[in-house]
């Protein structure tokens, strides 16, 4: 398939070849915009997205995310025949290579579209990615959220880098659970990116955070109201996901910093690793309580039912 092979390999952070500046990015976003039209292409959304995480587990998380992007934009452009389990199929899996492509990711679709459920062969997916590529008028540089973390971050005025680090990295986790929330489809990739530092570091500086907001607002190309309301859809989010899987809760300990208890001015100071590990043995002592009250043993291992049920 030579389709996609001759795009030049990107990553997220720094989309465009050329022209590669802030003001460059904040003008051409719009471009990179999906907008779901129905019910049912919500419905049609929600399913790809099951198989594109399906198709891609071995790979980067990134590649998943610019699949489900493609996947999004193609959805605004075209009529999607509804009921037809082989279409959701094909569109998933060419999503998933194009993606792989544009990162220069050795794959076999044989490993891609493993061994349940329609199998098509290379011609067949070359088609659809033509058809992708159309409908996207080959802007396969997709500018996301990730594209403005580190414009934002700066705003925040964070000289610690173990810090900024943290702060990134609970960010991030934070833009790749919003793509499956539909809703916030409708606001730009350098919104979604502001709200998610805002949310991150409500969680992680939260005597902070009304200065961190005043920043992050005071941004000439940042829509205030748009902001509120994306931000508020994240803490909805958020909510809906505190019962979080094991897993994310011990890896979150590894990255988090929550100073809740550090009294903080609007700028940093103070040690930076006394600040981290203050603020770790915070949240694992309150992070033990949450356990109590919501019926986890004291041990933290939960029930089998319990598991089941995150």
């Amino acid at each position: 398939m030579q389709c996609a092979t001759r795009l030049m390999e990107f990553n997220l952070e720094n989309p465009l070849t050329k022209f590669n500046t802030i003001p460059s990015l904040f003008l051409l976003e719009s471009d990179h915009m999906p907008i779901l039209k129905a019910t049912d292409d919500v419905c049609f959304r929600q399913e790809a997205i099951c198989l594109i995480s399906q198709f891609s587990c071995k790979f980067h998380p990134f590649i998943s995310y610019l699949a489900v992007n493609y996947l999004d934009r193609f959805l605004s452009s075209q009529p999607i025949p509804q009921n037809k389990t082989w279409v959701l199929r094909l569109i998933a899996i060419s999503c998933v290579s194009l993606a792989a492509k544009m990162n220069r990711t050795d794959f076999s679709l044989a490993d891609i579209q493993g061994d349940g459920g329609f199998m098509f062969d290379a011609r067949t997916i070359e088609r659809m990615e033509y058809l992708i590529l159309g409908a996207l008028k080959w802007r396969m540089r997709s500018i996301t959220p990730f594209s403005f973390i580190s414009f934002f971050i700066p705003f925040l005025k964070l000289k610690d880098p173990a810090l900024r680090q943290a702060l990134k990295a609970r960010a991030v986790e934070i833009i790749f659970k919003a793509q499956n929330v539909t809703k916030l489809l409708e606001f730009k990739p350098s919104i979604i990116a502001a709200s998610a530092l805002l949310f991150a570091s409500h969680e992680l500086f939260p005597l902070q955070f009304p200065c961190y907001h005043k920043a992050i607002s005071s941004c000439l190309y940042v829509h205030k109201e748009n902001l509120l309301k994306c931000y508020k859809w994240m803490q909805k989010m958020g909510k809906e996901r505190e019962e979080g899987s094991m897993m994310d809760m011990a890896s979150s300990w590894n990255t988090a910093v929550n100073v809740l208890d550090q009294q903080f001015s609007c700028s940093e100071s103070g040690n930076g690793s006394a600040i981290t590990t203050a603020a770790l043995s915070v949240r694992r002592e309150r992070e033990m309580k949450r356990r109590k009250m919501n019926g986890y043993p004291n041990n933290g291992t939960a029930h089998l039912s319990q598991v089941q049920h995150c």
